[in-house]
């Protein structure tokens, strides 16, 4: 039943074949992860096939080794009418070790949801803040998506055209 799904984690082994040149995992493989994850947590929460419209603010923070257990954890923090804006967290520890997880990557990717005929934009259920952690993180997702969009509209200026 949609609307009903608001956080998913991931949880896997970075793999060998995971890495770059310099023994960490490459960034593309992590956003490569934190697109399944939103996907799957869109659809979880609309009920509907979705896409990928925007990632914002993605920061790598600390590097993934090959054989760290990875938790990427994508959690709604706003809708529109079609989209679902989820902050996404990706943590990695030693899987020998009880505790020492850190955090690696950090964003808010969105995502629309499409109806099956036409594949338009379709409305998803509704999310309301619920408390000042909510607020907060709904704020964020907004402020985040804003700056994205300033430093795309930027980027066009800049264009020869």
């Amino acid at each position: 039943m949609s609307g009903e799904q608001r956080e998913l984690t991931f949880r896997f082994l970075a793999e060998p074949t995971d890495v770059n040149y310099g023994g960490k995992v490459h960034g593309g493989v992590v956003m490569k992860w934190i697109d399944q994850v939103g996907y799957a947590a869109a659809v979880g929460w609309s009920g509907r096939y979705s896409v990928t419209v925007a990632v914002g603010g993605i920061r790598f923070v600390s590097p993934i080794r090959t054989s760290d257990l990875v938790t990427v954890t994508a959690k709604l923090v706003y809708t529109g009418t079609s989209s679902m804006h989820f902050a996404v967290d990706v943590r990695a520890r030693d899987p020998m070790q009880e505790s020492g997880d850190r955090l690696c990557t950090h964003c808010v990717i969105v995502f629309v949801a499409l109806d099956a005929v036409e594949g338009k934009p379709i409305a998803v259920p509704a999310w309301k803040p619920v408390d000042d952690d909510d607020c907060r993180l709904a704020e964020y997702a907004t402020k985040v998506m804003a700056l994205s969009k300033d430093i795309e509209q930027a980027v066009a200026r800049l264009r020869p055209g």
